[in-house]
């Protein structure tokens, strides 16, 4: 076999033992063959850099959009000002990471085991350098994710010692911060780090606390829900599959459902309130486990990260009300009797999504693999085909489509993970991947702390005088 000059270069530099299928997929498709995560962004860095620093002096006066009024005081909402790389939100296909739809990461990243759930280390991988891994690439993530996953004794009883009926969220976010005495950003800050390599040691930071957070999670869980029972970490589960396993919930079904959890709720834009309270607090330079803290507390918001807990409740309440298999007549007159009645319908519609969710289209075909004949999932199917026709017949819906939430809580269900005020938690050890992901990267472009403009009502009604 004759080897190109690129796999040859390729096996010089390769770390670590691998298939010839891996190297030669790496050579053709131009990728980076970097072992590590720190080796492939450090690879990327200077490249993007520069594209930053010529997109600011070629075009740093063009204008992207204009402000009305209603946007200043309604959210800031659809606003474009703020650089995000890990995802792009596209209202008909729904998110891209890195460029790539869910669909096409179900059959790019590589799982647990063929034809399996993708493994969120892959997604990290593509987050952080935007290249989709290779499997031996994959490994190396979980290998350096266990490496980093020892919870200090401190953190744990810190989590011991919070009062009973303490929320799950305000623990998640206690023990965040407890692990901050370690930051070695904050550290390498005190010690006079030039700048430039600002983004090395925050990327310590993020992989440390991405590789906790599972733990965090399931003392969380079994002190609430179980008694204080731990479980200890299993070292030949990967990420996802370990916080399952550490929450008590082994089956096959349960590990492969929160692979496909953690996956679909790692980032959405920059603009949620979790992301961007990160992508805020981060841009003072305040280390990892400050601003992702920040974000957790954002993400505890009911108008934020407990959807899911909405739509599973309104679920339940259909069933005391007209039953566990009701018709679709009876659920179409349910939902005209719900808007008529001054209430919204969970989990269907979405800010900026004008069709079905990808992430709630790929939950559904777990549970059509999974669970078919769950009575909570017939009724779920049943909804997604009466609701959209009425949400649409009320002419006031932009999206009549169901959305992510309008899914997770019944699969979470099923596999006996039925205690809905943890479900935010979950969605918080997902969260950490996107989030941390840009944060290494708005300090390797340098990108400066933030500061909107802000106005009075006087002032904005000076401004618009005369328009």
């Amino acid at each position: 076999m004759q080897i190109t000059s690129k796999l040859r270069s390729t096996l010089r530099s390769a770390a670590l033992p691998r298939s010839v299928e891996d190297l030669l997929d790496v050579a053709r498709r131009g990728l980076s063959s970097a072992p590590s995560l720190k080796e492939a962004l450090a690879e990327k860095i200077p490249a993007e850099q520069e594209r930053v620093k010529a997109l600011k002096k070629e075009h740093g006066s063009k204008i992207l959009g204009q402000v009305t009024v209603e946007q200043a005081i309604g959210g800031m909402r659809g606003i474009p000002c703020m650089l995000w790389e890990t995802s792009l939100l596209d209202a008909d296909e729904g998110i891209r990471f890195r460029g790539y739809t869910i669909p096409e990461l179900q059959e790019k990243l590589p799982g647990a085991a063929p034809g399996g759930e993708p493994l969120p280390e892959g997604l990290l991988w593509l987050l952080l350098t935007g290249e989709v891994p290779t499997p031996a690439q994959v490994s190396s993530v979980t290998e350096e994710l266990r490496s980093r996953s020892a919870l200090p004794d401190h953190v744990k009883a810190l989590l011991g010692s919070l009062p009973a009926g303490t929320h799950p969220m305000t623990q998640l976010a206690q023990a965040v911060l407890g692990l901050q005495s370690g930051s070695k950003f904050a550290a390498a800050y005190d010690a006079g780090l030039h700048k430039s390599r600002y983004w090395e040691p925050v990327l310590e930071d993020s992989l440390d606390l991405i590789a906790k957070l599972p733990e965090i999670a399931a003392i969380i869980y079994r002190n609430t829900y179980a008694g204080g029972e731990l479980i200890a970490p299993d070292p030949a589960l990967d990420w996802a599959a370990n916080l399952s396993a550490m929450m008590g919930f082994r089956e096959h079904g349960a590990l492969e459902l929160m692979r496909l959890y953690q996956t679909i709720h790692t980032d959405h834009e920059g603009g949620n309130v979790s992301a961007h309270a990160t992508h805020l607090v981060g841009s003072a330079l305040s280390d990892p486990y400050l601003a992702f803290a920040a974000g957790m507390t954002g993400l505890a918001g009911p108008l934020h990260g407990l959807a899911n807990q909405e739509v599973l409740r309104w679920i339940q309440h259909v069933t005391r009300e007209i039953g566990e298999s009701p018709s679709k007549e009876q659920l179409r007159e349910f939902v005209w009797a719900t808007l008529k009645g001054g209430k919204v319908v969970p989990g269907f519609g979405h800010a900026v999504l004008r069709r079905t969710d990808p992430r709630y289209t790929c939950q559904r075909v777990f549970a059509q693999k999974h669970l078919p004949d769950y009575p909570m999932f017939k009724l779920v199917s049943d909804l997604y085909e009466v609701v959209p026709d009425i949400l649409t017949a009320t002419g006031k819906v932009k999206n009549p489509w169901p959305n992510v939430d309008a899914h997770s809580g019944v699969l979470l269900q099923y596999y006996g993970i039925t205690q809905e005020s943890f479900y935010t938690v979950l969605f918080g050890v997902s969260r950490a991947m996107g989030v941390l992901a840009q944060g290494v990267w708005s300090r390797a472009l340098g990108l400066p702390i933030e500061r909107p403009k802000s106005l009075t009502v006087d002032a904005i009604l000076d401004r618009v005088k005369g328009q």
